[in-house]
């Protein structure tokens, strides 16, 4: 089943590769908008109507700060596939699972309970690092979450923080990694109810677009077209990759950026967060 499950996740990849074609247009907008950036950036950028698609560094590996999130989503959603795990269980609150911070799950006593579902929305909609970390672990650890990556085709797609095996990744991407383009076709996969299964992708799509980080790419799409999204961001890196469906038009996107200049945490002036802002724009813009 795992040699099936890798042989359809390389097919989905590279046939897709195949029959897309770059928007040559819109590329030259892109690296115009980009140029001059204080920092790494890669963007994959995928046309759904017309199978157009943008690739800048697209294949570069970056750190993904909390977008490692939708990696160890699947993973509880295999769990809850497999009837490992039950979406509405009861889960105890113990203070060994805390992560310093300022989470909501963190701010919970000893010996409370809640519910994985509550656990798996803070972890997505709140970006809860607590909850995310008691997740990893109810999902089988980072090993098993990384074959589940490898298993879809995504080569560089890893948890690192907690892996055993891991340990110079982690020096080097922290948390977790991947590229523009793996973490755009993720996302993409569960558009296409191809991750895990049919119910489990479109659960999954529910739980992205709960994101109350709301305020960068999510920002410049009006108030009444879905998105599915999960940003993430430490000093150097802010990343974001965002599924849109509105009435003309169907893409996803992912930014990533590293080594950036400007590690302020002011969102109005932050260079990669504007930048991130003026992309999406652009974007929604272009196919409207």
């Amino acid at each position: 089943m795992k040699q099936i499950m890798f042989l359809l996740g390389c097919l989905l990849l590279i046939t897709g590769s195949f029959a897309q074609k770059t928007d040559q247009h819109l590329q030259q907008q892109i690296t115009q908008l980009i140029a001059g950036f204080h920092g790494d950036i890669g963007i994959y950028v995928h046309d759904l109507k017309k199978n157009r698609t943008i690739a800048i560094n697209a294949d570069t590996v970056f750190p993904t700060a909390s977008m490692v999130k939708v990696p160890i989503l699947t993973g509880i959603m295999d769990k809850i596939h497999k009837k490992e795990l039950d979406y509405h269980q009861v889960l105890t609150y113990k203070d060994s699972l805390l992560y310093e911070g300022v989470d909501i799950l963190g701010s919970f006593k000893n010996g409370e309970k809640i519910e994985l579902s509550k656990v798996m929305m803070l972890m997505l909609t709140m970006s809860d690092n607590t909850a995310s970390l008691w997740l990893q672990t109810l999902a089988g650890k980072g090993t098993r979450i990384n074959e589940l990556m490898d298993s879809l085709g995504l080569k560089v797609t890893r948890v690192n923080s907690r892996t055993p095996g891991r340990e110079v990744n982690r020096n080097m991407y922290g948390w977790g990694q991947s590229s523009p383009r793996e973490m755009a076709s993720l996302m993409e996969m569960i558009v296409k109810k191809q991750v895990i299964s049919d119910s489990s992708s479109q659960m999954m799509l529910r739980l992205l677009g709960r994101n109350y980080w709301d305020e960068n790419a999510i920002s410049q799409i009006p108030s009444d077209v879905f998105v599915a999204s999960k940003s993430g961001a430490v000093d150097a890196t802010r990343n974001e990759v965002l599924f849109v469906n509105g009435k003309k038009c169907s893409y996803v996107f992912c930014i990533c950026t590293k080594n950036n200049k400007d590690i302020s945490w002011d969102e109005s002036t932050n260079e990669a967060w504007v930048l991130t802002r003026k992309l999406s724009k652009l974007l929604w813009e272009y196919y409207n």
